[in-house]
Order: C-alpha cells, then sequence, then structure tokens
C-alpha cells in the first residue's frame, strides 16, 4: 500500500531518481537494482531525461508525476497474493485543468497495467465520475457514506462526457441535499 498526497512531498536536496531510489531503498530493493528500477519506472510515467533534475527544476505536473512514481514502487508487492491498494488523497487538486485531464489518462493507464485498486479522494465530482467505478459520498462531521454510486459506462471516459456530467449533477444535487441538512 502507498499513499499519494495533496503535495508532492519530494525530498527538494535530492535528484528525481534519488528520490525513487530512496522508495525504493524502503522496499528492499537491492543497490543495484534501484537506477534501473528508478529508470523504468520514470519511463512509466513519462519522465525519462528528468532523472537528474530536482524538483525545483520540474512544473507541477512533473512533480506530481515524480509522487506518482514513487507510490508505485511503494506498491511493488513482493508476493504475488498481495493486493496493491494507491491511496491517492486529492494528488490532482493544485493542477491546471489541461495538467489534471493528462494525469487522469495515465493514471487510468497505470491503474490498468497494473491492476491497482485505487482509492482516490476529491472534492471535485466530475473527477470522482470520470476515475472511478464508484463513487462513495461522505458526510462532513463525522464522516461516514451517505450514499454510493455505481459508475457504469464504458472506459475510456473524458472529464466533459455527457455520462459524466449527467452522474456528476446527481452527485452533486445529493451532496447540496446532505449539505443544506447539516451546514457544511
Amino acid at each position: 500500500m502507498a499513499l499519494m498526497f495533496q503535495e508532492p512531498a519530494l525530498f527538494p536536496w535530492l535528484t528525481v531518481t534519488g528520490n525513487l531510489e530512496l522508495a525504493l531503498r524502503q522496499r528492499g530493493v537491492p543497490r543495484g537494482d534501484r537506477k534501473r528500477r528508478a529508470s523504468e519506472l520514470l519511463a512509466s510515467v513519462h519522465l525519462s531525461g528528468f532523472e537528474k533534475k530536482r524538483p525545483h527544476q520540474l512544473s507541477g505536473g512533473m512533480r506530481q508525476r515524480v509522487a506518482l512514481a514513487r507510490a508505485l514502487a511503494l506498491t511493488e508487492s513482493q508476493n504475488d497474493d498481495l493486493p496493491t491498494v494507491l491511496l491517492m488523497d486529492e494528488p490532482f487538486g493544485a493542477l491546471d485543468a489541461m495538467t489534471r485531464d493528462l494525469l487522469h489518462d495515465e493514471l487510468e493507464r497505470i491503474w490498468r497495467e497494473r491492476n491497482l485498486t485505487v482509492l482516490f479522494v476529491t472534492h471535485n465530482v466530475r473527477e470522482a465520475v470520470r476515475l472511478g467505478d464508484r463513487v462513495v459520498l461522505l458526510s462532513s462531521r463525522p464522516g461516514r457514506v451517505i450514499q454510493e454510486f455505481p459508475v457504469e459506462f464504458a472506459r475510456p471516459r473524458r472529464i466533459d462526457s455527457p455520462d459524466v456530467a449527467t452522474l456528476a449533477a446527481t452527485i452533486t444535487d445529493r451532496l447540496k441535499e446532505e449539505v443544506s441538512r447539516h451546514g457544511s
């Protein structure tokens, strides 16, 4: 299991490769394999050629791609019987719309390739519908499940597709109902 935060949380004094190698070291990957594995992870998020850059030299979207590669390094199971879970806490919230949409595509590709279970937390209802197999609507104070919405239309999905918009509107209406009942 791994967690991807709202902010990339990269070590600024390490290169991109150094940030990935640290995660691989935590997973017990032998020293001789770390650089090669870090290179493979960077290729999987389309960042080959940026191995020696430091976080401040990257755009926000690129930093989030490095954070995603680091999370992927932490999800690689030594035991194929264990499920691979990636917890994502609003990882694309600070990105511009175009970069966010591109990262949605990347996440979906990686999810398919790696057969991951992803728990994606977001306040963006369309993003939830675009990415999810189901959307779980939570209340505030205390957080509890108030309704689940299955997302049963085909992939790939676009954030601006009519199916996504329609289900997002239904969920938003339910959310507004909940907010008006509880005040927040």
